[in-house]
């Protein structure tokens, strides 16, 4: 059967996609969270699976149910639910998701993942499953994972070329954070900054030191499967220049592998054989580039800090017991106070784009006691934290509390997965 378009579309202009980024501009200061978990057999440690009487898709049914959420479907399959702005849905192991509305304050944040959980939460206890805030499922293998039954993610599963984009896919869960930008210039400086911040907020928060039942050797064994899922796709976007804009994200993005494009509800594999700026320029076999693909393509990129209509901060350990909530906390204190945002960038700006690329790799073995310049960066994230905490403390709001888990703990010289 063919997909290909019964009428002729209009023809996407570069304008255009510039464009998707340049309406990002706001004056809010919003902080938006998304905080995945995975599900797992309480009996016997294993995740979860998607289908059968006690899977995760009855366990949405019921929910839904009680609660009053729409359904989110892929053909006929349940993948996730909705209500108002807040979703719960599923990654490719069937990892849940809570995406929440974005909010001014911290506090609301956490009202809300409280409010949800106590619906989800008891609903999974009783199909004897319960939620591990790690960054990698401890005992159970993508081997002995079933993927989603989501399209894309088969689609993805096959493309994905790095050796541990099945672990990334299947075992890992994270905590991303967004955050709004009010200017080209606002968003370039923030965009630049997160990136440098990345490599320190990733061994902050490292809590995967443990996969199939053994120790991995690395604390965040999560950051490294992503830095073994595709290097056309993950890393850092651009080099972080001082004088980038969002040009460069554009044209980065424009010559990036395309992965599919969906047309009249089904899906069509492209599987890398030709870039965004390819597509645009020629087409491909009878289909025409348009704004919706620019969209799918641009959120098939995965960077360790995403460009957006906001900034998506995406490389952090799931964690839990109040840590969660220390991460919105810590960038805020810094992304919405321009005295603080400086602060970081002096401290930052000293390291070459390469030293910072680098101790991505070693932060993912030894989290705070990886070394930059023979140094380890357990300074350096303590700074980091405390530069957020007094920034939070003059807003006069109580947020700087939110901080005090992660304190405690680099105080200690720990980092989540130590506990």
């Amino acid at each position: 059967m063919s997909y290909c378009e019964t009428k002729p579309t209009e023809h996407l202009e570069y304008n255009q996609l510039l464009e998707e980024f340049i309406l990002g501009c706001k004056t809010t200061k919003k902080i938006g969270m998304e905080y995945e978990r995975i599900p797992v057999i309480k009996v016997t440690g294993e995740t979860a699976p998607y289908g059968g009487e006690y899977g995760i898709c009855e366990v949405l049914r019921e929910v839904a149910k009680l609660d009053n959420w729409d359904y989110i479907l892929d053909d006929i399959n349940i993948i996730g639910l909705k209500k108002f702005h807040d979703t719960i849905t599923l990654e490719p192991g069937c990892q849940i998701e809570l995406s929440i509305e974005p909010q001014e304050f911290i506090r609301d944040l956490k009202k809300r993942i409280e409010e949800i959980d106590s619906v989800l939460l008891p609903v999974l206890d009783k199909f004897g499953i319960k939620l591990l805030n790690k960054g990698v499922s401890p005992v159970t293998t993508y081997k002995n994972i079933k993927l989603l039954p989501k399209r894309r993610y088969a689609l993805m599963a096959n493309y994905l070329w790095g050796i541990l984009s099945d672990v990334m896919m299947r075992e890992t869960a994270g905590i991303q954070i967004g955050i709004d930008y009010k200017s080209e210039e606002d968003a370039m400086k923030k965009f630049r900054i997160a990136n440098y911040m990345m490599p320190f907020a990733t061994a902050m928060y490292a809590n995967s030191k443990y996969r199939g039942g053994v120790d991995t050797g690395y604390k965040s064994f999560r950051a490294l499967a992503w830095l073994n899922t595709d290097n056309e796709r993950c890393g850092f976007a651009t080099k972080l220049q001082n004088d980038m804009c969002f040009k460069d994200y554009v044209n980065l993005l424009l010559d990036t592998p395309m992965i599919f494009i969906n047309r009249q509800g089904h899906t069509v594999n492209l599987n890398g054989r030709l870039t965004f700026k390819q597509f645009m320029e020629k087409g491909h076999e009878g289909f025409e580039a348009t704004i919706e693909d620019w969209q799918l393509h641009a959120n098939l990129y995965f960077p360790e800090v995403r460009l957006r209509n906001f900034i998506e901060i995406r490389n952090h350990d799931c964690v839990g017991g109040g840590l969660e909530y220390s991460i919105p906390a810590l960038y805020k204190g810094i992304m919405y106070n321009p005295a603080a945002l400086d602060e970081v960038e002096a401290l930052l700006d000293k390291y070459s784009f390469n030293e910072i690329n680098e101790l991505r790799y070693n932060a993912a073995r030894s989290a705070i006691n990886a070394k930059l310049r023979k140094n380890p960066i357990s300074a350096i994230c303590k700074e980091l934290a405390e530069i957020s905490y007094y920034s939070l403390r003059t807003q006069g709001d109580d947020e700087e509390k939110f901080l005090e888990p992660i304190m405690e703990l680099l105080k200690k010289n720990k980092v989540p997965c130590d506990i």
